[in-house]
């Protein structure tokens, strides 16, 4: 798997994580990792990684 399609993957399970927040209330990744435990704050980064990097390239970053 590239890196392009990696990031778009890891952008795509966020959004889905956020939007069960929104919807129903229910974190997956806290649900899974511990709320507030340290892997679950390193899954966030690497979410917001993912997205800054995706804005990227939206914006005209390398292709």
């Amino acid at each position: 798997m590239d890196t392009k399609a990696l990031v778009g993957w890891i952008v795509v399970i966020g959004a889905i994580n956020w939007g069960l927040v929104g919807l129903l209330n229910l974190n997956v990744v806290e649900m899974i990792l511990g709320a507030g435990s340290l892997l679950t704050k390193v899954v966030y980064i690497i979410v917001g990684l993912a997205g800054v990097w995706s804005a990227y390239m939206m914006l005209g970053g390398k292709k």
